[in-house]
């Protein structure tokens, strides 16, 4: 009577191993697929996050660029010639002079007429030539020449040849004399540059 309950149980034995091993791997199976999901979930949603700000960041580059474009456009002035320039320079030895062209533009308060408005002669539209503004701002300019001369003497005089004869130098000096040529207009208009025509030291 032992004997064949001896002999049941490996057979109980032997089928009871085979399912623990199944569910093992049934077990790992499915943690991994559900982990292989998560990851590819989560990917898939840091993805779709980034390439939405990448592109977010994009159309909003794209429209700064446009309104970039519209302020690099070079703002047009009035420009002022000033004529030449022969100044001693503040070199000591050997004595330096410079010979130079000075003209400044600035901003014009004036909107500029319209395409329409220039082939009709102006806002009245009857083809009467209307007086043209930017004469008379020109004109009116002319009385600011005298101390916008003295500014640009000072500031180049205060410069020795070797803080001119660098590009560095120049541009430091032009943005000093539209500084105080600034100072001169009080805030009615504003330097938007300075240029040199002839450039000669001697």
């Amino acid at each position: 009577m032992a004997k064949p309950t001896q002999e049941k149980t490996p057979d109980k034995e032997k089928d009871i191993k085979p399912e623990g091993g199944g569910n093992s791997i049934l077990i790992n199976i499915v943690t991994t697929t559900i982990v292989c999901i998560i990851f590819i979930g989560v990917n898939y949603f840091l993805q779709s996050n980034l390439l939405t700000t990448q592109l977010k960041s994009v159309s909003s580059q794209e429209t700064v660029d446009e309104e970039s474009e519209q302020l690099d456009k070079p703002e047009r002035g009035i420009v002022l010639d000033l004529g030449d320039f022969t100044m001693n320079l503040s070199d000591v030895q050997p004595r330096r002079y410079l010979k130079a062209n000075v003209a400044v533009e600035v901003t014009n308060p004036m909107p500029e007429p319209s395409a329409e408005e220039q082939k009709s002669g102006g806002h009245g539209g009857h083809g009467a030539a209307a007086p043209n503004p930017k004469k008379a701002l020109i004109e009116e300019m002319e009385q600011y020449k005298p101390a916008i001369r003295d500014a640009v003497i000072t500031v180049l005089t205060s410069k020795t040849s070797d803080e001119l004869a660098t590009t560095a130098g120049k541009e430091l000096a032009k943005q000093q004399i539209a500084e105080s040529v600034n100072g001169i207009f009080d805030g009615e208009r504003e330097v938007i540059r300075v240029s040199f025509g002839q450039f000669i030291m001697q």
